[in-house]
């Protein structure tokens, strides 16, 4: 049962880290927005097999809510295309 928890951890921050990866190369700014979004539900999958579902909710609430939002707010107030 310990290795099938490990797999999971594994395969869940290998997850998060192509979404990072991806976040930070993509040149339209809402799909970084929504792979930024995508990695913070795959920390805190990793965090309820962790077994600590406080630091779940909160890191659901701010990760994705509150940082997505606020995201999407600015870019709406920019360009939507990163030049370069």
């Amino acid at each position: 049962m310990i290795t099938l928890g490990l797999i999971l951890l594994a395969y869940l921050f290998s997850m998060a880290m192509l979404f990072t990866y991806k976040a930070i190369t993509e040149k339209d700014l809402i799909k970084a927005v929504i792979f930024s979004a995508s990695q913070s539900v795959a920390y805190a999958i990793a965090y309820a097999v962790l077994l600590a579902p406080d630091i779940m909710l909160a890191y659901i609430a701010i990760g994705i809510g509150v940082y997505s939002i606020i995201l999407l707010y600015v870019i709406s107030k920019t360009e939507r295309y990163e030049r370069g």
